[in-house]
């Protein structure tokens, strides 16, 4: 089986091409730059450093979320337009899973997590065994620092990776006592680990009404929804 994978739901973006079950390429980058603009050039210097054409692709497995809200739509919209044209199965998977697959070897709990601002985080709860990675909680967006709460209860180590670790790691030591950081270079998401997940997974069963996983709205429509709400009080 060849796939294409594709990650954009937050400031990592990776794309992945596995053929036979081994990877022929993989391009990631963590610049806060323009998805949208970089993906798909991306993708075709991928297929080319591979020696392989879009055509020879049988599946798409694309990050569904959570994470930005731009970032994950054009993941998605990606994939879900490029599945559409070749006629291939789409596969979407958990940003958090995904992310998660960095401590597959971790003798304890994984805690991926994405900033999404104002002391929150779009982050779930696994654990690895065997090399194998399980979800212990489902990905929610929460206070960090209640989080954290919530994670001394379990009484044991915890292994955290994050692109936007900078902005948490001082609050992560102060809180958790178990917690261990990762190292810089292994805190982003890779396409590739996103493929070997999605070889597995069952397709969606319509692309066109696939959707991301957002956990929020976005924040123009949450703006709207509050000035609708105090129009509706202020009786206009």
């Amino acid at each position: 089986m060849n796939i294409l994978a594709i990650d954009t739901t937050s400031t990592v973006m990776t794309v992945a091409v596995v053929k036979d079950e081994r990877l022929r390429g993989e391009i990631t980058t963590h610049h806060k730059k323009n998805h949208s603009i970089r993906l798909m050039p991306a993708i075709r210097m991928l297929f080319e450093e591979a020696d392989m054409k879009s055509e020879e692709i049988d599946r798409i497995v694309v990050s569904e979320g959570p994470g930005s809200y731009t970032g994950v739509r054009i993941g998605v919209t990606t994939a879900k337009t490029m599945a559409w044209s070749l006629g291939v199965p789409l596969v979407g998977v958990s940003s958090m899973e995904m992310l998660a697959q960095n401590g597959r070897y971790f003798n304890g709990l994984i805690s991926p997590f994405y900033d999404a601002r104002r002391g929150q985080v779009f982050t779930g709860l696994y654990r690895a065994a065997n090399g194998i990675v399980e979800q212990v909680e489902k990905d929610q967006l929460i206070m960090h620092e209640e989080w954290l709460t919530k994670l001394k209860d379990y009484d044991e180590p915890v292994l955290f990776f994050s692109p936007d670790i900078e902005k948490h790691e001082e609050l992560i030591r102060e809180q958790l006592a178990s917690a261990v950081i990762a190292q810089p270079i292994n805190q982003q998401s890779h396409a590739a680990a996103l493929a070997a997940i999605g070889a597995t997974r069952e397709p969606v069963t319509d692309i066109h009404a696939f959707t991301p996983t957002y956990l929020r709205i976005a924040e123009a429509e949450a703006n709207w929804l509050k000035r609708q709400q105090q129009e509706q009080a202020d009786g206009k």
